[in-house]
């Protein structure tokens, strides 16, 4: 919203040694946002007069029309001017800036010879002048102006003032008007505050143009005014152009221009229509389907049964607060006009402009919401304006719809802001700065509060502690430290989820963060099945793009989007991570979603029931470690050809986080989507399923365009954080040599290489050697002919240590005779060469 300081002082008596910058400065202080303070016409400088065009010769020895000018600027002798423009004629009204002078951004005016013949000076177009972005020709001022050759353009044309730039958040939708910054810098500088909407007209006896409400959910309040005999030719004045213009409105016609000059003086939102185009009663409903109808931006639109729709015998004539039709909008030759005000859904135009990507100043209004009380006012403004501009008759008779809108009164407690802010105000600044925010205010200790008709975001206590806090300033609360309690730090998560990220990174890991969000299409690029849970997903009700409406489930796809991204600008060997919440929400026993959860106080703590109801409503958010890897692990080099990455070390990662935690994994084939079903791993801990891990499937990697043979791996960090040792202990340290055994055993090759480690394990334990057995590590994998077919061969070393001996040849010969056993039993194995 841009509010031009001399309009503002109309309304609002501040002092004359205040500026602009002062303004914006006790604005800010009350919470608004003022972005920038722009000083119109503050770099023109010099003489900038009103010249009549006494003769025009045309220069047709150039590429491009050139023309000298005679130009009458008051002075005996009249102004030799060239100029390129064409829309002008001999006897117009132009603006001209003489030598010496300076226009906007600099430039220096001189006589100067060009094309042939000496410029004394510059005709000028609007936005040479700055007063708006036209420049298809240089500016005619019309006769209705008055000027005279010589006067000053400066001030006939108020090119100097000061404009607030104003960005009105949703919740104070009453400052995007005049009517609403006076009313907050009237209060911000304790002066008073001349509302121009206070005049209420007198009601009316006769109806206006007939019209009816189908549906008032949708439109609490229609009022409609006429006019007839408007002269279609009468030009709006200089200083109702001049405030359009410094409002960034450009002026089309008299009718139109009245329509916006009360929208932005009140807020409220006005709309024209030919008289003699309507077609039968006007009406306000819902659109039906299959619906259609043109807008004044020449689209046919396709209506949606959410569309609140203004209807005449012909059909739909206007998308309701937010665009008009074209079939009864007012042209050159309207001169009976029906001038519309109204209350419309702010939810419902919400939408409608966001379903149609349709946004208008008047729908910017309504779905902020205006004052519910302001409609007949704004339209007797306008038609009196019309009547004084264009020389119309107000046509007696108000056709005024209304249905009951309640305003609901609040109890809040007179100390309710003291305790909100921490700070002392007193009962007579809570009531004094309600009051000044046009609240009805009564009661001593518990305060009965009425909100204004332009306040609708004033629902509770809160708000209205916000009110008083905001007024009596928020650089006021005192500041404290908060106090550091002795004795704590980081949790165990936190400091859990530090180590895992230091032990990533140094595995050549590189972390990185994406958004939370998700896309349906998400599960079928990951090839999910249909019922598989991550499909069930947390729908966002205001989500940043319609791309991605959901709350992740896995972290997945967010890491193959950042792979993909920088594998296309040439990063070919990619390693990473990503530490991060999923959301997986709740359902009732019988499957539906759990209710959403309560609004708390904040004013005090909550209670431990409204901290249960709060949790059961919110859904399971578990902490998860995401990797992903693509081309080369080891890179090549003078020292060899380097090695790509494949599914171990995705398995490997999520060692390296287990192992942080002091988890041991257990590693087992499986086929779980979206990795490949035969090169896919779950991990286990002891029994609690904990991630999987593997090579994609070729069909998510083609969805997602991720290099071939890509690896990823994700583990649930707050399941291996349950089975954490609280305290991790350091590993034993000893001065014995360790005693290794090799055992190579023939397995069927169907059998997975991590169930003959388990049994080697299992034997160790059974032999009661467990406690000596360090490590057992798979070193070798042959399948050739010796090992037969359908076989293959597959090599451990066992490694044995105790801390108080030297172990003997017997100890280890028979702890490895006890693990080859138990595998033979288990899994069938065979030592190789027996």
């Amino acid at each position: 919203m841009r509010v031009p300081i001399s309009w503002l002082r109309e309304y609002v008596e501040l002092p004359a040694e205040v500026t602009a910058r002062d303004v914006a400065r006790e604005l800010i202080a009350a919470g608004l946002e003022v972005e920038t303070v722009d000083e119109l016409g503050a770099d023109l400088t010099g003489p900038l007069v009103v010249g009549r065009v006494l003769a025009i010769e045309e220069l047709a020895e150039f590429k491009k029309p050139i023309r000298y000018c005679q130009v009458d600027i008051g002075n005996p002798e009249p102004q030799n001017i060239i100029c390129g423009a064409p829309n002008f004629a001999e006897g117009d009204l132009v603006v001209v800036i003489l030598p010496g002078g300076v226009l906007p951004g600099g430039f220096e005016i001189s006589a100067r010879k060009t094309y042939g013949r000496v410029s004394e000076g510059m005709i000028c177009s609007e936005r040479e002048l700055g007063l708006s972005d036209a420049h298809e020709g240089i500016l005619v001022l019309p006769a209705s102006y008055g000027a005279e050759p010589g006067q000053d353009a400066v001030e006939l044309l108020q090119i100097r003032d000061d404009v607030l730039d104003i960005a009105v958040t949703p919740d104070r939708g009453y400052t995007a008007s005049i009517r609403g910054v006076a009313r907050e810098a009237a209060t911000a500088f304790s002066v008073p505050f001349h509302d121009p909407a206070a005049a209420l007209p007198p009601e009316e006896t006769a109806e206006s143009y007939p019209a009816s409400v189908a549906d008032p959910s949708a439109c609490s309040r229609y009022v409609l005014r006429e006019v007839d005999g408007l002269d279609p030719a009468a030009p709006s004045p200089i200083w109702l152009v001049r405030r359009l213009q410094k409002c960034g409105v450009r002026s089309i016609s008299l009718a139109v221009d009245v329509t916006n000059y009360v929208m932005l003086q009140l807020g409220q939102p006005l709309h024209a229509w030919d008289r003699g185009k309507l077609q039968g009663p006007i009406g306000v409903r819902r659109a039906r389907e299959g619906e259609r109808m043109e807008t004044l931006d020449h689209v046919v639109r396709d209506l949606d049964p959410g569309d609140i729709l203004i209807t005449d015998e012909s059909g739909p004539v206007n998308i309701a607060g937010v665009m008009g039709g074209l079939t009864t909008e007012i042209d050159e030759k309207s001169t009976d006009v029906v001038i519309e005000a109204a209350h419309f859904s702010p939810e419902a135009i919400a939408r409608t402009a966001r379903r149609h990507k349709l946004h208008s100043d008047s729908s910017y209004r309504f779905e902020r919401g205006v004052d519910h009380e302001l409609q007949r006012q704004a339209a007797d403004i306008a038609v009196r304006m019309l009547a004084e501009l264009g020389g119309a008759r107000i046509v007696p008779g108000e056709t005024n719809l209304r249905a009951p809108v309640e305003t609901p009164a609040i109890t809040i407690r007179a100390d309710h802001p003291d305790r909100v802010a921490g700070m002392s105000y007193g009962r007579d600044t809570v009531v004094r700065r309600l009051r000044e925010v046009g609240c009805e205010v009564s009661g001593d200790d518990a305060l009965t509060v009425t909100p204004p008709s332009w306040r609708p975001d004033l629902r509770d206590p809160n708000d209205l502690a916000e009110e008083v806090i905001r007024l009596e300033g928020y650089e006021n609360i005192p500041a404290r430290a908060p106090r550091s309690v002795a004795g704590r730090g980081l949790t165990p998560g936190q400091r859990l989820r530090r180590r895992v990220g230091r032990a990533l990174a140094a595995d050549g890991y590189t972390e990185v963060l994406n958004t939370p969000f998700a896309s349906d299409r998400d599960w079928d690029s990951l090839q999910l099945p249909a019922d598989d849970d991550r499909r069930h997903a947390l729908r966002l009700a205001n989500p940043l793009t319609g791309d991605e409406p959901l709350l992740r489930t896995t972290l997945l796809p967010g890491l193959f989007r950042t792979l993909n991204r920088n594998a296309g600008r040439g990063f070919a060997d990619v390693a990473l991570y990503e530490t991060g919440l999923v959301y997986r929400p709740k359902r009732t026993p019988d499957g539906r979603p759990v209710p959403p959860p309560p609004r708390l106080p904040v004013d005090r703590g909550p209670t431990a029931d409204e901290l249960a109801a709060v949790e059961a409503a919110l859904p399971d958010q578990p902490v998860r470690v995401g990797a992903v890897l693509a081309g080369d692990r080891d890179p090549a080099g003078w020292w060899g050809p380097g090695r790509p990455a494949n599914w171990a070390d995705a398995i490997e990662a999520a060692r390296t986080i287990a192992a942080e935690a002091g988890v041991e994994l257990e590693v087992r084939a499986d086929r779980h989507a979206p990795w490949h079903p035969g090169r896919c791993a779950v991990l286990m801990a002891g029994e609690v399923l904990v991630g999987h891990a593997g090579e994609l499937h070729p069909r998510v990697i083609k969805a997602y365009d991720l290099p071939p043979r890509t690896c990823a791996m994700e583990l649930d960090l707050t399941r291996v954080e349950s089975l954490a040792a609280r305290v991790v202990p350091a590993p034993a340290v000893t001065t014995y040599p360790v005693a290794t055994q090799d055992v190579a055993l023939i397995v069927p090759d169907t059998v997975p290489a991590a169930d003959v480690e388990s049994a080697l394990r299992a034997g160790v334990a059974g032999h009661g050697a467990g406690e000596l057995l360090e490590s057992v590590r798979l070193f070798d994998l042959y399948t050739g002919e010796q090992a037969g077919e359908g076989n293959k061969s597959l090599a451990y070393t066992m490694r044995f240590r105790a801390a108080d001996r030297t172990l003997t040849v017997e100890e280890t010969t028979g702890a490895r005779d006890a693990a080859v056993a138990e595998a033979a039993e288990r899994v069938g194995a065979v030592l190789r060469g027996a």
